[in-house]
């Protein structure tokens, strides 16, 4: 006999939103809930269930002990109150079908704690916590605005160091993050999920922080700490596909209930798994109400939306596709999510940025929604990673055969809110390292990684950078094991990693490098016809039209001497970023801290410098008057 009590938290206005995707906060109603001096409320969503009832290490998994009641709304919501669970309560859903012909333990996809693999009970907790981030909450709109430096550096928590919590990650990345110069971390996804070998992303728990380094207190803990030390924090966040875990949402109530029906569309074949029915308004509200939830309860500041063009294509990896409604390839539903989903986000929270990475030449992506857009703050610029990647991967004697690989994004720099990615996805599956990709002998490839890193702070965009390319690792990057840190018992290897710093700490302190980093005023072509030579030069610029900066890059391992450019201005350039100084581990040629201006005309100014380019190096000069 069922020992469930009649208890409810949905009302009939939660209903009405749920159903319609409206509905943002569904982890306030749905999920298990502590109930003070009575036991746990649960409620799930299983519309095409025959019964659905509790089981836990409160009644022995004892299917038969507490049968839920269905709501006569025609919600497909079950809910009821345990008196006998509490907080702690491990709990499953036992899901039987119409007819019997399914049965199936299922864990809750609200759950706010999972069990750690192997197990995969969910648990019943309660999510307080006590936050001492006030001065950051209060500051961040300016510290993530979209004229603020933002420079992220991207990591897998459990590779990253073998530490073994959340505690100990948030002590040591706070430190390391802060003094590096980096204004923000994002972490690989760090939702519940199963196989360690996915990175996280494929996601079982959509409301849960992985149990694998703690509690969801300790993760609060670790993101409050890095936000009194001044870091921010972006999560990578899966709304486009889940695993077909037989525990997880994939055919939850007998039904393809959260994915897709048509087996066409309903499979990812990239990674095996589910996609998301966006047609359903409830799929919609299960997935907004993720996204706030972190951005609540866990008060992250942004969240980068993963693999968004495989939402935005029906044909997307697939030999067999269905064409939408107007005969098109374009998934509408997935559309109209997108953008409902960053109408809200933006709504709620509009301190924070919403990132999409998106690798195709969809219009508009970091656009407002009322002109057309998708809605996201920023885009991950694609184009911009392939073309220098493959650039930096020629010989330089090759180099000036390939010129526009290097100049091209400069064009386009400006048509979205671009974040320059150095990710986690070009140093594995045998693409090598960032070192390992650079050509010529040993002295070269540094000088190169070295290059890269000031060609790349000085673009226009903002900046990710994956853990260990900071310092020049060789080896892959490999989930299984820690960053090789023992490299930094080597000159070079501390040289990139000073780089690296001095970088960020420029990047932050000149407004002509950050400010306009998604305005064309932001950026001015000095000479990009040098060919022969393989040389570019160019102006950032600030607000302030007193406020330039000028970038000459020499992609070549030959030194020039006396080499002139165009300055807008008069007066002292002084030096103040130099790849190629020694103490990143470079040849020491410069220009011995800047130049003065001289009245000699040259790319159509007034004034000029003559200056000396060191070997595959980057120079920044600052106008000083």
């Amino acid at each position: 006999m069922s020992k469930v009590l009649r208890f409810s938290l949905l009302t009939d206005f939660d209903v009405g939103l749920f159903k319609y995707g409206k509905h943002f906060r569904l982890y306030e109603k749905l999920g298990a809930h502590v109930v003070r001096g009575k036991g746990v409320y649960f409620a799930v969503w299983a519309p095409n269930a025959e019964r659905v009832s509790v089981i836990g290490d409160f009644n022995g998994w004892n299917p038969e002990s507490h049968v839920l009641f269905r709501r006569e709304d025609g919600s497909g919501v079950w809910e009821g109150l345990v008196e006998e669970a509490s907080a702690g309560s491990l709990y499953k859903y036992h899901v039987v079908s119409h007819g019997g012909a399914y049965r199936m333990d299922k864990g809750d996809p609200f759950a706010f704690k999972w069990e750690g693999p192997p197990g995969n009970a969910s648990i019943v907790w309660d999510l307080s916590y006590r936050w001492r981030d006030e001065e950051w909450m209060t500051e961040r709109y300016v510290r993530n605005s979209l004229k603020a430096p933002i420079s992220v550096y991207e990591v897998h928590l459990g590779s990253w160091r073998r530490a073994t919590s959340y505690v100990d990650f948030g002590e040591q990345l706070a430190e390391y993050a802060g003094e590096m110069g980096f204004t923000h971390v994002e972490f690989l996804p760090l939702m519940e999920h199963v196989f360690y070998g996915s990175w996280g992303y494929l996601t079982t728990g959509y409301f849960a922080p992985t149990s694998r380094y703690g509690s969801p207190q300790d993760f609060m803990k670790l993101i409050d700490t890095l936000h009194r030390s001044g870091v921010g924090v972006f999560l990578d966040w899966v709304p486009s596909h889940f695993p077909t875990d037989v525990f997880g949402l994939a055919y939850f109530d007998g039904s393809h209930l959260y994915e897709y029906d048509d087996p066409r569309i309903r499979v990812q074949p990239d990674w095996s798994s589910y996609m998301f029915d966006y047609r359903k308004g409830e799929v919609v509200s299960f997935l907004i109400s993720s996204a706030l939830f972190w951005l609540d309860k866990y008060h992250v500041d942004g969240l980068r939306v993963d693999a968004v063009s495989s939402m935005l294509y029906l044909d997307y990896s697939r030999r067999e596709w269905v064409q939408n409604r107007y005969g098109g390839k374009e998934n509408l539903e997935a559309i109209d999510f997108l953008r409902e989903l960053n109408k809200a986000v933006y709504q709620h929270y509009p301190d924070v940025q919403m990132v999409a990475e998106e690798s195709t030449a969809w219009p508009l992506v970091s656009r407002p929604t009322y002109v057309g857009g998708l809605g996201f703050g920023m885009k991950w610029n694609m184009g911009w990673m392939h073309d220098t990647l493959e650039y930096f991967s020629k010989d330089p004697v090759y180099r000036k055969y390939h010129h526009n690989l290097i100049t091209f994004s400069f064009w386009y720099a400006f048509s979205e809110n671009y974040v320059l990615p150095l990710s986690h996805d070009e140093v594995v599956y045998g693409k090598r390292s960032l070192l390992s990709k650079m050509p010529g002998d040993w002295w070269q490839k540094f000088a190169n990684l070295r290059l890269l890193y000031g060609y790349m702070y000085s673009f226009p965009g903002k900046k990710l950078l994956f853990m260990g390319g900071e310092f020049g690792m060789w080896n892959e990057w490999n989930h299984d094991r820690a960053l090789d840190w023992e490299l930094l018992g080597y000159e070079t290897h501390r040289g990139v990693q000073r780089l690296v710093k001095d970088l960020n700490m420029v990047y932050r302190n000149e407004p002509a490098l950050h400010q306009l980093d998604f305005d064309r005023s932001g950026l001015e072509v000095v000479d990009f016809n040098d060919i022969e030579q393989s040389v570019i030069s160019y102006l950032r610029r600030a607000d302030s039209s007193d406020d330039v900066i000028l970038v000459v890059c020499n992609f070549t391992p030959v030194p020039r001497h006396n080499y002139r450019v165009g300055v807008p201005k008069p007066g002292f350039w002084r030096e103040i970023i130099n790849t190629d100084a020694t103490e990143y581990g470079g040849s020491g040629m410069g220009n011995l801290g800047g130049k003065e201006a001289e009245e000699e005309p040259m790319h159509g100014r007034n004034h000029s410098l003559s200056l000396t380019l060191p070997p595959l190096a980057a120079i920044y000069l600052k106008n000083t008057g």
